[in-house]
């Protein structure tokens, strides 16, 4: 999967990326899932995620993207508000 941040602004710093990829490794583990690898660059991130079938791709991609867009703004409020 590949994740961008709203308009594709350059926001993640190295900083930004090590608390994703912690944020997205819990939410992973919430599911039952495993996050393989994680990659990215100041304007996008990437994940190989092996998750289970009974788990709805939707639902996995949704939480990923809302608990760590969400808890990145709560950690990082004038790097984000400054790009968002």
């Amino acid at each position: 999967m590949v994740f961008t941040p709203k308009y594709r602004r350059g926001v993640f710093t190295d900083e930004l990326r090590v608390r994703c990829e912690e944020i997205m490794r819990d939410v992973c583990g919430d599911f039952g899932a495993g996050l393989r690898e994680f990659n990215g660059e100041a304007g996008h991130v990437h994940l190989l995620v092996h998750y289970p079938p009974k788990v709805a791709l939707a639902r996995l991609v949704g939480s990923l993207t809302g608990v760590s867009a969400r808890r990145l703004r709560q950690e990082f409020p004038a790097h984000t508000n400054r790009y968002l």
